[in-house]
C-alpha cells in the first residue's frame, strides 16, 4: 500500500532514520546520538548534522585518559572519599558544592603529600565530565616543562591556548618542586586569562598554602585566592592517608 506523506512527515522520517542508527564511539554511552557523535535534523529540505553534547564528555575523557588520570577516576570519587575526621567532612562538602556549581569559580586544595587533595580534585573532574563539561588535566611538573621549553617558538600561543581557554582546567601540584621566574610567568599567563573570563572553571591542587602562594608571586597568589576563597580546602599538618 502506498502512503502519501507530507513534506514534514517525510523529513521527520529521514531525521528519525539517521538518529536511530547506532555508532561505535567509546568512552561514554549516549542515549541521544547512540554513540555516533552527532544528531541529524532536516532544515529547508536539507539533512544536516550537528555535534552531540556527549562529544565534550568524550573529549574530556580522552584527555583524562591520555594524561594518566583515568585510573584514578575509578577510585577517586566522592563516594570513595572517607570522612573519619571533621576536616574531611568539611573538605568533601566544599568539593561537592563546587562540583555542583563550578561555572566561573575556582577550587583550591592545599595540603601535604597524601592529604587527599588529588582525590577531591579528581572527584570534581569526574562530576564535571558526567555533566558534559570539558575538562583539561594539567600535571604541572610535566606540562610546565614542555610549555616553558617552547616559550620562544612560533607555535607557543597555540600550545598554551588550550590551558587558558578550556571550559574547566585542573592544575595538579602547582609549583611542585619550586617556582622559578619562568614557572611564575607561565602560571600568570594561564591564570590571568582564566581570571578575566568568569565562564571558566579552574581546579588547583598544591602543597603550598594560600599564604605561600602569595609570597611566591603576589599576582598569581592573589588571583587564586580571589576566585577560590569560597571553595578553598587547606589541610594543615601532615596527613598522609596513603599510609593508613
Amino acid at each position: 500500500m502506498v502512503t502519501n506523506l507530507t513534506t514534514e512527515q517525510f523529513d521527520k522520517l529521514r531525521e528519525d532514520s539517521v538518529n536511530a542508527s547506532v555508532g561505535s564511539l567509546d568512552g561514554a554511552d549516549c542515549d541521544i546520538c547512540h554513540n555516533k557523535g552527532y544528531v541529524a535534523s532536516v532544515v529547508n529540505g536539507s539533512l544536516q548534522t550537528r555535534e552531540c553534547v556527549c562529544m565534550a564528555k568524550r573529549r574530556g575523557l580522552k584527555r583524562i585518559k591520555d594524561s594518566g588520570l583515568s585510573d584514578r577516576m575509578a577510585e577517586c570519587t566522592f563516594k570513595a572519599y572517607e570522612t573519619p575526621e571533621p576536616w574531611q567532612v568539611d573538605a568533601k562538602a566544599k568539593a561537592e558544592s563546587y562540583a555542583a556549581d563550578s561555572k566561573g569559580k575556582w577550587f583550591l586544595a592545599s595540603g601535604s603529600v597524601g592529604s587527599g587533595k588529588t582525590h577531591l580534585c579528581t572527584a570534581i573532574c569526574g562530576e564535571l565530565l558526567e555533566h558534559g563539561k570539558s575538562v583539561r588535566y594539567m600535571r604541572w611538573r610535566d606540562d610546565s616543562v614542555r610549555l616553558k621549553s617552547s616559550v620562544n617558538d612560533d607555535g607557543y600561543e597555540s600550545l598554551i591556548a588550550p590551558y587558558q581557554k578550556c571550559q574547566a582546567l585542573y592544575i595538579d601540584d602547582l609549583f611542585k618542586g619550586g617556582a622559578t621566574d619562568a614557572d611564575k610567568k607561565l602560571a600568570f599567563q594561564i591564570l590571568d586569562y582564566r581570571y578575566g573570563n568568569r565562564n571558566l572553571a579552574t581546579i588547583i591542587s598544591t602543597e603550598k598554602t594560600p599564604e605561600e602562594l602569595l609570597v611566591i608571586d603576589e599576582a598569581v597568589g592573589s588571583r587564586i585566592w580571589a576566585r577560590s576563597k569560597e571553595s578553598c580546602v587547606v589541610v594543615s599538618g601532615k596527613h598522609n592517608w596513603r599510609l593508613k
